[in-house]
């Protein structure tokens, strides 16, 4: 029982994605059932409302696994900077609440941006630089910056 605890804490954050994973696809599936009843429907209001629904399910399974690969690259590349040791150290102080100084992170964010100014073909300056903008609390940024250290890390270059 203790294994499986242990294992259960190890893997929380994977459990939970394939959960809601499970539940979307599910969702998607009864969407995409549902469309092809309409689109087989005599009225034709029910066919143009089939057609629109069916793009939901397109839609959603696009976006899930772009999602999921995303979350993967990132894993990965967070494994390669861990054993290299290039992991960004998180020594940020904290609220009583548990967030972090803003002040601080906007502090340690300038030797990230600094970091990937200088070396923008760098995959590792830009993932450090996301971290930097996830601790600043700039969300947007830091799935930007780190979908360039995916596109430099899978090798592709600007268009």
């Amino acid at each position: 029982m203790a294994g499986f605890l242990a294992a259960f804490r190890k893997n929380r954050t994977k459990i939970w994605v394939a959960l809601v994973t499970l539940l979307l696809v599910f969702y998607l599936v009864v969407s995409f059932q549902r469309s092809i009843l309409l689109l087989t429907d005599s009225n034709l209001t029910a066919r143009a409302i089939g057609a629109a629904y069916l793009v939901l399910p397109v839609v959603g399974a696009w976006a899930l696994i772009r999602e999921l690969m995303f979350g993967a690259r990132t894993e990965q590349m967070a494994k390669v900077l861990e054993a290299e040791g290039g992991l960004p150290v998180d020594e940020l102080p904290r609220t009583p609440g548990g967030r972090i100084v803003r002040e601080a992170a906007d502090a340690d964010f300038e030797k990230y941006k600094a970091e990937a100014e200088a070396a923008p073909g760098d995959w590792r300056s830009w993932f450090r630089l996301s971290c930097a903008y996830d601790a600043a609390g700039d969300r947007k940024r830091a799935r930007a910056s780190m979908r360039e250290a995916g596109r430099l890390f899978r090798g592709k270059v600007p268009a």
